[in-house]
């Protein structure tokens, strides 16, 4: 899909500020990826008289088609009756042309521009065309959206098939926007309307869209005379939303009527003091994600990985950070990945948010490619799941061949069980924990992981310290020490060979409880299959899903990561 935004000048207004004011260069062709493809920002022409800046839009199909909902588009537009395979998305200008907008020319769309910045908020003789643009209402509501907006338009019908005339025209037409329109605001204009048009979006309408629709319309939807159905077709019929959108529209018109705050106008219910509850204890499973978050601010980490995510508790804390710009959750079982993808309601997710998060199969015993390059991987109550045999694959996974530069694992202190009423004596605290390390066993670990690995540690209890037993759960914080080299018996790449490696202290004499012996309540229900991304074919050899009780692999080994529910248990 295609969009050309010129704009004409002379001797002391040239039209080559377009360029500043876009911060695009004229004389380079650009690149920019976005969730759905590939944007080209190109200038087919830029002189004093005249210059035109042409955004490109490359639809990746089977990204469209992975990502979108029903079919070729979320929004359920007339063009997806035949799914993924045959639409319009590659070709008319629609919502993925809107999004695309605000990636590429996001500075500009913000009225930002340091070198002209009274260009930038002057009124610019100004062209824009879109050769296809889907229209549902025909080339009369193009006119009644963009002509009380300042703008001359031409909108003309496409034919259907010029072979054919009798056919009629098809609902695109050829639009061409003229005016006197300060560029930003001419942005704006395009960012809401584009979808609307279309009445359609090819991602989920949440409730930031309101936020979206409120701060890209500031200055004219309030008194726009079709505000009404551009509200409805921008948050998709969505009723609660499109009311919550109509309250604060007509609150912000009168503020500017009356020339006032809106917060001015919405006073006549002063706050609520909430009554004094009564404090209940924080949950061990909340302090433990709060004490990962700690660590992973204090190493700066951006990109996460969740290994062993099980149903995606701390992925979902990780998400509501803007810090964290990608989180991606692993797990061998394809149960939880399900709970997770439910938990983080990737099918209604918004597109910014979509493309911070992934999940994948993986098993933390094999290596995996995938896991390299980020900043910070967090091991939360998985490493007691792994049999001891297979620690040291494990910890050549993740500390020899990933390497992130941080790396947190929490996991049971054993000296504390004992604190646990519940909890039978001699017992562990769930049924497929195949250990739980003493604090000594553990720092004999942790220690011995660093040192072969090129890492520091240090070590911080989680809970209330008890002056005997400790902390119910104990932390460590490996982080990468710069410069440090690979162990040479462990860079040839095979996660299966550990007879160079030192074997893991062996777990503490409180034995293991059978897994045929876990209650009722400790059994996960099914679940049906995520249908998520798979391993790669050349990263680790293809398993079967496992359940929470395990399945032997060739080898006789179990390679199970917990569930959040698993590791919640007793806690």
């Amino acid at each position: 899909m295609f969009l050309t935004i010129t704009l004409t000048g002379k001797a002391e207004a040239p039209a080559t500020d377009l360029g500043f004011l876009l911060h695009k260069h004229p004389d380079k062709a650009q690149v920019f990826s976005t969730a759905y493809g590939t944007a080209h920002v190109l200038y087919p022409e830029a002189t004093v008289e005249r210059t035109t800046a042409a955004l490109l839009l490359e639809v990746d199909p089977p990204a469209l088609a992975r990502r979108g909902k029903g079919g070729g588009g979320r929004g359920g537009s007339a063009d997806t009756a035949l799914a993924q395979y045959v639409n319009d998305r590659p070709y008319a200008a629609s919502s993925l042309m809107a999004v695309a907008l605000r990636t590429v020319f996001a500075t500009a769309l913000r009225g930002e521009c340091r070198t002209r910045p009274e260009r930038a908020a002057a009124a610019l003789p100004l062209r824009i065309e879109v050769p296809v643009l889907p229209a549902k209402g025909g080339a009369a509501l193009v006119a009644r959206l963009f002509e009380p907006l300042g703008w001359r338009v031409a909108a003309e019908p496409v034919e259907l098939d010029p072979v054919f005339p009798e056919w009629g025209a098809s609902r695109y037409v050829r639009l061409v926007l003229e005016g006197e329109v300060r560029l930003a605001h001419a942005l704006r204009h395009l960012y809401v309307l584009l979808p609307v048009l279309d009445d359609a979006k090819h991602y989920w309408v949440s409730a930031d869209e309101v936020d979206k629709l409120l701060r890209f319309g500031e200055g004219w939807l309030p008194n726009h005379p079709e505000q009404r159905l551009i509200t409805g077709r921008y948050l998709a019929r969505r009723w609660s939303l499109t009311r919550q959108a109509a309250q604060r529209l007509e609150l912000a018109r009168l503020a500017d009527r009356d020339d006032v705050a809106a917060e001015d106008l919405d006073n006549a219910v002063a706050e609520e003091v909430p009554e004094e509850v009564e404090e209940r204890p924080t949950p061990l499973a909340v302090r433990r994600r709060e004490a990962i978050l700690d660590a992973l601010r204090s190493a700066g980490a951006a990109r996460v990985l969740d290994l062993g995510c099980g149903e995606g508790h701390l992925m979902a804390a990780l998400l509501k950070e803007a810090r964290f710009t990608r989180v991606v959750g692993s797990d061998v079982s394809m149960r939880a990945l399900g709970i997770a993808a439910r938990r983080l309601r990737l099918d209604r997710m918004g597109e910014r948010q979509a493309e911070r998060v992934a999940l994948f199969q993986g098993s933390l015993t094999y290596r995996d490619d995938r896991l390299a390059g980020y900043d910070a991987a967090v091991l939360s109550e998985v490493v007691e799941h792994v049999d001891p045999p297979r620690l040291p694959a494990l910890e050549y996974a993740v500390f020899g061949a990933a390497r992130p530069g941080t790396v947190v694992v929490t996991t049971p202190n054993a000296e504390y069980n004992v604190r646990w009423e519940t909890l039978p004596a001699g017992h562990v605290r769930h049924a497929d924990h195949r250990f739980e390390w003493r604090r000594a066993e553990f720092a004999d670990w942790a220690e011995g992981v660093a040192g072969r690995n090129g890492y520091a540690v240090r070590f911080v209890p989680v809970g209330d310290e008890d002056p005997e037993v400790g902390a119910p759960t104990q932390m460590a914080v490996f982080t990468r020490t710069d410069g440090a080299a690979i162990p040479t018996d462990r860079a040839a790449g095979n996660a299966g060979r550990t007879e160079a490696v030192p074997q893991a202290p062996e777990p503490s004499a409180a034995g293991v409880r059978a897994v045929g012996e876990q209650s009722a309540e400790e059994r996960r229900p099914a679940e049906e299959p995520y249908r998520g991304e798979q391993p790669a074919a050349d990263t680790q050899p293809a398993q079967p899903a496992q359940n929470v009780q395990g399945t032997q692999n060739a080898q006789g080994a179990h390679d199970v990561q917990g569930t959040e529910q698993e590791k919640e248990v007793h806690v």
